[in-house]
């Protein structure tokens, strides 16, 4: 249960002090998952958190009702002091926040019902009419389209820059943005970010992102969503990205059971999003924050284990006469983005995609003769996924914008799960005899 709602009055039911250091040294995540936000004396002695199936939540007196509703109403600044209505927090998701900003090194963050809500809520929080967006290219479509198509009917317009922007391109895009900002009568809002973007795996050099925001004087979160690397390989944050944004689906939840979002960073570009999400609703349930605190618990070995398989799998892959090409970060051979990857990354990930040579009909028939591997959209489960962006995912971006990202249709898009890495190997062998 959150220690918001305690008596501090209470020895009885004070809370544990976090152990957070022992003999002066610093517990890793994967350590703090295990216990995290969570006292079981508070529970009946629950071993890990009980799911709180509850709408609403007594105050212990009518003065603690009105304190709570004037930090979630904002007539007070730093949000509720306790637990009021499972549309503002509840226990579950206050424990699972707790511990999503453990990984990233964040001092707040909030769940949601999926990714998307995620985005859009933010998104919506720091656009104002007439604003413009600075993205990066590619996004994922849903996103891309949230900007381009629905944030469109409120004025708000965008320019983009390619993933593998250099500072001086990056300092050119934000002068245009900010020229387009003062003709519309707006500011530029957001710089957005997806790195390694979606499904090409090009990678954003967020450092120079950060100098660029900082010399151009921008008052504006630089937001990057960290799902194909987060939270094990890429920590945004430690580069100058202000928000790391995730689809929860992914790696964090790992099973392919759920979907859910958040967001991290700093309280101060948080308490915006929160003030919206308050509103809005599109928090994440109690049930499915129970599952993602299950899963954090393992988020590391799923990940190591998937990456080391995905690293012999595109070994193989490269090497076969029918593919031409794999956009793997284990095996970069562009200099600009070697350098990227050395500066920001701790892994290559485990979803990469695959080149074949020819085109649509020769993806169709790999795709159709895989066995292990499930023809399915997503990544980051513990199953093995193969899809076709072009066809799929990114089927509603244009096909110029497409061509001009990189979708091209010989592209693959593969996330690697956590069977035998040599099992995997001769199903994609026997589907590429299919092609």
């Amino acid at each position: 249960m959150s220690d918001h709602d305690i008596d501090p009055t209470s020895p009885r039911m004070a809370p544990k002090p976090e152990v957070t250091k022992i003999a002066g040294r610093e517990l890793k995540p994967s350590t703090l998952m295990m216990g995290h936000g969570y006292d079981p004396v508070l529970s009946e002695g629950s071993l890990k958190p009980p799911i709180f199936l509850t709408s609403t939540f007594a105050f212990p007196s009518a003065a603690d009702g009105k304190r709570h509703f004037e930090g979630i109403t904002g007539k007070r600044p730093g949000g509720a002091d306790g637990l009021v209505y499972s549309r503002f927090n509840a226990p579950n998701q206050e424990i699972l926040e707790d511990r999503l900003s453990v990984w990233d090194g964040a001092e707040d963050a909030l769940s949601f019902s999926s990714g998307m809500t995620a985005i859009c809520v933010l998104m919506l929080a720091y656009a104002s009419q007439n604003d413009v967006i600075v993205h990066s290219g590619p996004l994922y479509a849903a996103s891309e389209g949230f900007v381009a198509k629905v944030l469109a009917k409120f004025g708000v317009t965008y320019v983009d820059f390619p993933a593998g922007a250099t500072r001086e391109e990056i300092d050119a895009v934000l002068e245009k943005a900010q020229t387009q900002a003062d003709e519309q009568g707006g500011k530029v809002c957001m710089v957005y970010l997806e790195s390694p973007g979606n499904p090409t795996n090009a990678l954003v050099d967020i450092e120079a992102v950060r100098a660029s925001v900082d010399a151009a004087q921008l008052d504006c979160p630089i937001a990057i969503d960290n799902t194909f690397l987060g939270p094990l390989w890429q920590r945004p944050l430690d580069q100058g990205a202000d928000i790391v944004v995730y689809s929860l689906t992914k790696y964090v939840g790992g099973h392919s059971d759920l979907v859910a979002g958040s967001i991290a960073g700093a309280k101060k570009w948080m308490d915006p999003v929160r003030m919206l999400r308050n509103t809005m609703g599109g928090i994440c349930d109690p049930n499915t924050a129970w599952m993602l605190m299950r899963s954090l618990e393992t988020v590391e070995l799923r990940m190591s284990r998937a990456g080391d398989n995905a690293a012999k799998v595109c070994n193989y892959l490269a090497k076969h006469p029918k593919v031409e090409g794999l956009g793997y970060l284990g095996m970069i051979k562009d200099a600009r983005q070697q350098d990227i990857y050395d500066r920001h990354c701790k892994g290559a990930g485990s979803t990469f995609s695959l080149l074949l040579k020819g085109g649509e009909a020769e993806c169709f028939r790999f795709l159709d003769a895989l066995k292990i591997a499930k023809l399915a959209v997503s990544l980051g489960g513990t199953e093995t996924l193969a899809s076709h962006p072009a066809s799929m995912t990114h089927l509603s971006v244009a096909e110029g914008r497409r061509a001009e990202l990189g979708i091209s249709d010989n592209l693959v898009r593969i996330s690697i799960g956590i069977e035998d890495a040599d099992d995997l190997i001769a199903d994609f062998e026997q589907a590429l005899e299919a092609v």
